[in-house]
């Protein structure tokens, strides 16, 4: 490739032969190959010299970018490679998991990162590690789902450690009739707005089972999202809107003016999982985020 795209410039294998310092013959020979190895006649050879065939253009424009490259790549590992802090997690959408990254954060050098945090569901922190997208994953399901993750995540062959465990509390506006009741029960909320994560989806089950499974049926309205920071400008806007949710911190329940408690009728245990690939050999990063998670979840939950 490389002495294509020199006759090409020179016009000539002569006086690519003279550039490169290469015989002739040797440079002929390599072109031909090539030509037989893609099919096609990259030049036609004329008494003026070598000539780009139509074929023979478009496939320079392709070279010149890989021989580009090429070059950066070589000159990157030949003069050492610069130290690059990589880091990746994808999560449920959880304060005290988002508090521990902000922590995390902090412990950042100086040298180049790259650092991937991803809110998201189960099924795609799954999908995420089995692609290699992310190192690091924490799953939530319910308790009563444990044997068919446990197993789903052993067939994957990935690794599962337990972060916690935990009910989901209610959040809603300060200003929310809810807000000034001393027990909430299910049937408190039938007539309040409910807001939920468009995705709470089992990975092999129907949508509409596990959604029955995991919501009250009490509910009529409900107001489904998919980030994270839309979720407390709407319950704070909106007092007739309510949340369940993992245990939030008082600092950002302050902010937006808002109200934590629990549900007398909500016994349901939920579980947070930590997951990575078997053999995977966790980094000082990670080890460092699983260190602020920990404190996190000593501190809030």
């Amino acid at each position: 490739m490389k002495y294509a795209l020199e006759v090409a410039k020179a016009g000539s294998l002569s006086k690519a032969s003279e550039k490169l310092l290469i015989a002739v013959p040797n440079i002929s020979r390599s072109i031909k190959e090539l030509e037989a190895d893609l099919g096609i006649a990259i030049f036609e050879r004329t008494q003026k010299g070598m000539e780009l065939t139509p074929e023979g253009e478009e496939f320079m424009n392709y070279a010149k970018v890989i021989l580009a490259q090429i070059n950066q790549v070589e000159r990157f590992y030949r003069d050492g490679a610069p130290k690059k802090q990589r880091f990746s997690i994808s999560v449920p959408r959880a304060c005290y998991i988002s508090n521990a990254f902000a922590d995390f954060s902090k412990c950042l050098t100086n040298d180049s990162a790259e650092i991937f945090y991803k809110e998201t569901n189960s099924q795609r922190t799954i999908h995420n590690l089995e692609n290699h997208e992310y190192r690091l994953g924490i799953i939530r399901y319910a308790e009563n789902y444990d044997k068919y993750f446990k197993a789903l995540l052993d067939e994957k062959n990935l690794v599962f450690e337990n972060v916690t465990d935990f009910t989901y509390s209610i959040v809603m506006s300060r200003q929310s009739p809810l807000a000034q009741k001393d027990k909430i029960s299910f049937s408190d909320l039938t007539d309040y707005i409910e807001i939920a994560h468009a995705d709470p989806y089992v990975p092999s089950m129907p949508q509409s089972k596990v959604v029955k499974e995991e919501l009250p049926d009490n509910i009529e309205r409900r107001i489904f999202i998919f980030e994270r920071a839309s979720q407390f400008e709407l319950l704070n806007k909106n007092e007739n809107t309510f949340m369940w949710v993992s245990p939030v911190p008082q600092d950002l329940l302050d902010r937006y003016d808002l109200v934590q408690k629990k549900c007398i009728d909500n016994k349901k245990v939920y579980k947070d999982i930590l997951i990575y690939k078997k053999g995977y050999k966790l980094s000082e990063l990670d080890k460092k985020f699983i260190e602020c998670l920990t404190e996190s979840k000593n501190k809030y939950l």
